[in-house]
């Protein structure tokens, strides 16, 4: 999936009056791109448009206009586009209550390595996380981390032949599995890969 440049960002003035029909655009897209595991946590596939998305919006919000400044949030943002051999995913730790949110988080250390994907009976694969800094202590998780899962040349195959795709936590307190992944999710998914 190619990264973004400046050519494909909208100037401020563009963006301010397109806004309103591209976040609706981009919110119907996120919704085949997130994966509910269990109640609390939420895989976030990202692509293209996801991050192109999430750069205007920090362009608008922080009034960013100068080329250096926008090539600066383009180098932050583009590592998070998949490679077209691997899915590129937010994770999110969510608890409404901020003070359950802050119990849970402790008891969920590590539950960031407990994430896998497996297609068909191929081995799990379980992601990258937190590449670009360390966001759990010994005492607690965070509520974000950034994973990154690589595909194996027979996984990619496999999908693109039509096999299923399951996904799981397997942390000693919340243990979950969706299988199979919703197709919506599944084929959007399907698209990134080469």
């Amino acid at each position: 999936m190619d990264k973004l440049t400046r050519n494909d960002l909208y100037s401020l003035e563009k963006y301010s009056e397109m806004r309103p029909d591209f976040r609706s655009r981009v919110m119907e897209h996120k919704k085949i791109r997130r994966l509910p595991i269990g109640p609390n946590a939420t895989l976030y596939f990202e692509d293209r448009l996801t991050i192109q998305y999430q750069i205007q919006e920090m362009l608008r919000a922080e009034k960013i206009f100068e080329p250096g400044a926008i090539q600066e949030e383009l180098d932050a943002y583009n590592p998070l586009i998949p490679d077209g051999g691997n899915w590129k995913a937010t994770f999110m730790v969510e608890f409404e209550d901020t003070e359950e949110r802050r119990r849970q988080l402790s008891r969920l250390v590590g539950i960031e390595d407990c994430v896998w994907l497996k297609v068909d009976e191929n081995e799990l694969i379980v992601p990258v996380c937190d590449e670009d800094m360390d966001r759990d202590t010994e005492d607690k998780t965070s509520s974000v981390h950034f994973m990154r899962f690589e595909l194996t040349d027979t996984d990619v195959a496999a999908l693109k032949k039509g096999t299923g795709l399951s996904a799981g936590i397997s942390h000693e307190v919340y243990n979950y599995t969706v299988s199979p992944v919703p197709s919506a999710v599944l084929d959007s998914l399907v698209n990134d890969l080469d």
